[in-house]
């Protein structure tokens, strides 16, 4: 008679279920980089953040919020099916670079077809810096520098568009002055010993070379020159409803302010979406989110040298800045 196997259930390779959604990782904004041997740097890339997720016969790509982008970057999605991987959830940036490798959060607008363009889709690509599942494998109960480890043989210097977001070895101070001069966004430090953790945490923290955020537009003042946008009317999320926080009136070029104009005109609403009176306002209905750059804040709550960055629909609006309830925005 065959004798039966001693090897018990709890000797078996085991598999960690693949998650549906992780929520992502956030940075925390702070004045200025940390430092010591347990800090990883990279550049903080101006795009969308997403998470692709590669299972046998399938590619999904989600976003910050949840949403499933995934017929939104078909190139993303054709090469991620070409990694050396059964499954796997990458976490990144989709990004759209200029010709000196910079991301442009407006280029990627127009290669996704918001505004005319001609800007193709297939120039969006997806820097991947975290890597939270692998075959069967949860990965996030690792360290970041393991997570790297495993990472990087897969996008390591690919050409397609699922690519590597590189780690910098550097002085923190230095490498955060020489990205603002070359006009980057700012920088990214990590803390290598790190586990994955949902939220926003102190684990990430991000340096930026000037303040930067999501806001809803309420509305649009028109210019003086007949046809064209004289400053966008802005919002952010209080409580469950929406506060004015102020405008802003540059930032776009001859042709995207008579674009904007049509856009915001298309959606035109008699019924405020903020409790705001001003004289020729047109309001809108509060469904696009703009970019903007600004300083810092004023005492009474509102931006402060606002400049547009680029528009998108509100539908995936987690990145909305948020108002906690009775308080106002400090300044950094």
């Amino acid at each position: 008679m065959a004798r039966a196997s001693s090897k018990k259930p709890r000797d078996l390779p085991s598999i960690d279920p693949m998650p549906a959604r992780v929520d992502p990782c956030l940075a925390t904004l702070v004045n200025k980089p940390p430092k010591g041997p347990d800090w990883a740097y990279e550049v903080k890339w101006d795009g969308y953040r997403l998470a692709v997720h590669i299972e046998p016969g399938r590619v999904r790509i989600l976003t910050r919020g949840g949403y499933d982008w995934t017929e939104r970057f078909p190139t993303i999605v054709d090469d991620a099916r070409r990694l050396a991987v059964k499954t796997a959830i990458l976490d990144g940036e989709a990004v759209v670079l200029d010709e000196h490798g910079r991301s442009d959060f407006g280029m990627l607008q127009r290669a996704l077809g918001r505004l005319p363009s001609a800007i193709e889709a297939g120039a969006i690509v997806f820097l991947s810096f975290d890597l939270l599942y692998l075959d069967g494998r949860d990965l996030r109960r690792l360290p970041l520098r393991e997570r790297r480890r495993l990472l990087e043989p897969l996008v390591a210097g690919r050409e397609g568009a699922v690519r590597l977001s590189e780690e910098v070895q550097a002085d923190g101070d230095e490498f955060f002055r020489v990205a603002c001069a070359h006009g980057l966004e700012g920088i990214i430090a990590k803390h290598v010993e790190k586990p994955y953790r949902s939220g926003r945490g102190e684990w990430w923290q991000k340096i930026t070379c000037k303040r930067r955020d999501s806001f809803v537009v309420v509305g649009f003042e028109p210019s003086t020159v007949p046809g064209h946008l004289g400053r966008l009317l802005l919002a952010a999320r209080q409580g469950g409803d929406l506060a004015y926080v102020g405008g802003c009136g540059t930032g776009w070029s001859h042709d995207l302010s008579r674009e904007l104009r049509n856009l915001l005109e298309s959606i035109a609403t008699k019924s405020p979406a903020v409790n705001l009176r001003r004289k020729n306002a047109v309001f809108t209905e509060p469904v696009l989110v703009a970019e903007v750059e600004y300083r810092a804040w004023t005492d009474d709550g509102k931006l402060r040298h606002a400049a547009f960055k680029g528009i998108r629909p509100r539908e995936d609006e987690a990145t909305v800045f948020e108002i906690p309830v009775a308080d106002q925005p400090k300044n950094n």
